[in-house]
């Protein structure tokens, strides 16, 4: 059976997580805790990090490289896979665009705001001292929380003059933004009343079948806002 080796908190995690569940795939999770460098996810993936994919005795590292084979064995090329199953556009212009902002909300949104609010108020709280977890930074939360609103007016725009963020149908780029806006929404740090269009674009993406087990989610000692779960917000 496929298996997906994860943390739950991890946006490239639940990038994947939402991807295959769009796919109507449902793999074995595997939750790990990828500071602890254990040898058995270093032989998976020798850089340590979350996600990889297993499937047939390959380990598919990385949420891009997740993101492109499953477009490769699931997307609408494949024989007798149905279309809605697609989630790159099949123009190759369209491809792009979608590729571009999958980088944008992986690594420019994670470098600005996830890596911050996630690692701050998540990760180092469960983290034993020795390997970096601790007191919070207040400094870095409150840079994230300041990137946080540049970025979620650029995807109100992206919602406000596109059906989806890439284009006429949902695509990578909408799963990539939900997973990375899911995580900082369960600290409560997104403020969804400074941009409508944002707000609702999310809704949509959020009450989605494949989003409820990432809305199920839950960090002992720490719980989210009431609406975290709530598709309508």
């Amino acid at each position: 059976m496929p298996t997906l080796h994860q943390h739950a908190f991890c946006p490239h995690s639940r990038f994947v997580r939402l991807s295959l569940g769009e796919m109507g795939l449902a793999p074995e999770i595997c939750e790990e805790r990828p500071w602890e460098r254990e040898e058995r996810l270093l032989a998976l993936n020798p850089s340590g990090t979350v996600p990889v994919y297993l499937e047939d005795g390959a380990a598919i590292p990385g949420a891009g490289v997740i993101a492109e084979y499953l477009d490769e064995t699931q997307g609408s090329r494949k024989d007798g896979a149905p279309e809605g199953r697609r989630l790159l556009p099949a123009a190759p212009a369209d491809r792009a665009e979608v590729r571009r902002l999958v980088e944008w909300f992986n690594v420019k949104f994670f470098d600005e705001v996830t890596a911050y609010l996630v690692t701050e108020k998540i990760f180092k709280r469960i983290m034993p001292a020795a390997l970096g977890g601790g007191s919070p930074d207040g400094a870095a939360i409150r840079a994230g929380r300041t990137n946080l609103r540049y970025h979620l007016r650029y995807i109100g725009y992206l919602a406000s003059t596109r059906n989806w963020l890439g284009g006429d149908a949902l695509s990578y780029a909408d799963l990539a933004a939900a997973a990375h806006l899911s995580c900082v929404d369960y600290l409560g740090d997104v403020p969804w009343d400074e941009d409508e269009a944002a707000k609702d674009w999310y809704a949509r993406v959020k009450s989605r079948p494949a989003f409820r087990a990432i809305l199920a989610d839950r960090l002992p000692g720490m719980t989210p806002p009431a609406h975290y779960a709530d598709p309508d917000f």
